[in-house]
C-alpha cells in the first residue's frame, strides 16, 4: 500500500461497480428509478453528523486527514500512532452514527405501524443507514491497515 489515495480510488470503483450491478439486478422493469432507492442524504448526513463534529471534539481531525498522506509523506511513529487512534475513532463514531439513525428510524416505524403502505419505504431507509455505514467502513479500514503497517515498517528500522 504505498500510495493509500489508489486503493481507496479502486475500493471506489469497487463499490460503484458493484452498486451498479446491484442496480442492475434489481432495476427490472422499473428502469434505473431504482438507483433511487438506495440514495437517502439524510441517512448518510446523519453518520456524518457524529463522525465529523465527534473528530473535530476528540480533536482527532487532523490526525485523520494525515491518514490519506501515509506512505506518501513521512511520519514518525508518535504520529503513527495517533493517526491509527484517529481512524479507529472515525470507525467507532460512523458505527455509532449509523446504530443511533436505525434505532430513530425504527422507533418511528413502529410509532406508525397503523399505516401499512409506510413500513416497506421507512424500513428501507433505516435499512441504508447501515449500508451506508458498511460503505464507509470499508474506506477506512485500509486507511488504519496502511498506518499500521507503515508504523510496524518503522519499528522495524529502529530495531535494525
Amino acid at each position: 500500500m504505498k500510495n493509500i489515495r489508489m486503493v481507496l480510488l479502486g475500493q471506489f470503483l469497487l463499490v460503484a461497480f458493484v452498486f451498479i450491478l446491484c442496480i442492475c439486478m434489481a432495476s427490472g422493469d422499473s428502469g434505473m428509478s431504482a438507483a433511487a432507492w438506495f440514495a437517502d442524504v439524510v441517512s448518510l448526513l446523519l453518520i456524518l453528523l457524529f463522525l465529523i463534529p465527534g473528530l473535530l471534539i476528540m480533536r482527532e481531525w487532523k490526525d485523520f486527514i494525515k491518514a490519506f498522506s501515509v506512505g506518501i509523506k513521512d511520519y514518525s511513529l508518535l504520529e503513527l500512532k495517533n493517526i491509527i487512534g484517529a481512524v479507529g475513532a472515525a470507525q467507532k463514531l460512523t458505527i455509532c452514527g449509523a446504530l443511533f439513525s436505525i434505532i430513530v428510524s425504527i422507533v418511528l416505524i413502529l410509532g406508525s405501524l397503523s399505516d401499512y403502505q409506510y413500513i416497506g419505504p421507512n424500513l428501507a431507509v433505516a435499512l441504508l443507514t447501515g449500508l451506508y455505514a458498511v460503505i464507509i467502513e470499508f474506506f477506512l479500514i485500509p486507511l488504519k491497515l496502511n498506518a499500521e503497517k507503515k508504523m510496524n515498517e518503522e519499528m522495524d528500522l529502529d530495531d535494525e
